[in-house]
């Protein structure tokens, strides 16, 4: 197997440095961003089917099932607050 400094040295020069990020990945925020517009979205769902429902022009199995996915929702926006809020108090404890 024969390498070549010319060939190594293209191949160094046409690599990404470990410190750039990696084109079309999303960020931190743009994730969070997204994750609190569908939970918004979610919330915001379940409250017209939940007002439909009361006026009588909702199906009770869509008020039902909204209402599941508003609960898994909540649950989840729940403990990720409560890992971040662990997270805290974890940096909190360490020394200097």
């Amino acid at each position: 197997m024969d390498i070549r400094s010319i060939t190594a040295a293209g191949k160094y020069a046409a690599s990404r440095a470990a410190t750039e990020p990696e084109q079309g990945l999303a960020t931190v925020t743009d994730t969070m961003r997204d994750a609190a517009s569908d939970f918004a979205s979610t919330l915001n769902e379940a409250e017209q089917t939940a007002k439909a429902a009361m006026m009588g022009d909702a199906d009770p199995h869509a008020l039902v099932q909204a209402l599941a996915q508003t609960e898994i929702a909540v649950e989840t926006a729940v403990t990720v607050r409560n890992k971040v809020v662990e997270a805290y108090q974890e940096i909190l404890r360490m020394p200097v």
